[in-house]
């Protein structure tokens, strides 16, 4: 079963930025990938997802303009880029991996991922 692997959190200053990256042990061609985040006392929400076929991306409202979903096959790694973070972007972030391999549609619903990693503090002091 593939494992995933999150690195690059840290702490930053509101209206810095960090670039997480998600480093799979297998290759992940055919499979829609996912950041998801939860902060404490909240409910884990989905921030970006890319969809494995022509590359199209999902972004919360909440995010949209300031981060960045890529990925490198060649690596194995997906890459969440965040800029302009906010004190609210503060939460352990994970990357998921879809259940199904290539699905026709881009899911954006936890339950559609089922591989995930361990997570990425991310903390932005105002």
């Amino acid at each position: 079963q593939v494992q995933l692997v999150e690195s690059g959190g840290g702490l930053v200053q509101a209206g810095g930025s960090l670039r997480l990256s998600c480093a799979a042990s297998e290759h992940t061609v055919g499979y829609n990938m996912g950041w998801f985040r939860q902060a404490p006392g909240k409910e884990r929400e989905i921030v970006a997802a890319l969809y494995w076929n022509d590359g199209t991306t999902y972004y919360a409202d909440s995010v949209k303009g300031r981060f960045t979903i890529s990925k490198d096959n060649a690596k194995n790694t997906v890459y969440l880029q965040m800029n302009s973070l906010k004190p609210e972007d503060a939460a352990l972030y994970y990357c998921a991996l879809d259940t199904r391999r290539w699905r026709t549609t881009l899911g954006v619903r936890s339950t559609e991922f089922g591989t995930w990693g361990q997570g990425t503090q991310v903390t932005v002091s105002s």
